[in-house]
């Protein structure tokens, strides 16, 4: 099954105060959907900035991982559904966590596959 995208993407920049840790996270140059402390997110929308997802639940950042084009990404999950959605990361972000994020994601990847990081 393809996975839905949405054509006319909604942006929504908006202030917020993280229901995790009581950050106040103010509007940035780019759309910021998780908080720059915690790193956590809030389950909003089914497609981006639609906000019809019904669940509202935390999501809570699972793994982070580099990506080639958009830099680091974390993947976050739904503690009430276990939906699961990639967010880019923005530079006032908490790197520390990032960087704990990458290393659990880089410790999981070498567990799945013993061979990834041999050196032949």
């Amino acid at each position: 099954m393809a996975k839905a995208k949405r054509k006319n993407f909604i942006y929504k920049n908006e202030e917020f105060t993280c229901e995790n840790c009581g950050t106040l996270n103010p509007k940035g140059s780019k759309i910021r959907n998780h908080c720059k402390h915690c790193l956590c997110s809030k389950h909003l929308d089914d497609l981006p900035g639609d906000r019809k997802a019904n669940c509202e639940a935390l999501m809570q950042p699972i793994f982070a991982e580099i990506d080639k084009k958009r830099g680091y990404m974390i993947t976050h999950e739904c503690t009430k559904c276990g939906f699961r959605r990639r967010n880019q990361t923005l530079s006032d972000d908490n790197f520390d966590l990032i960087i704990d994020l990458v290393a659990k994601y880089n410790k999981m990847t070498l567990e799945n596959d013993p061979n990834l990081y041999s050196i032949k």
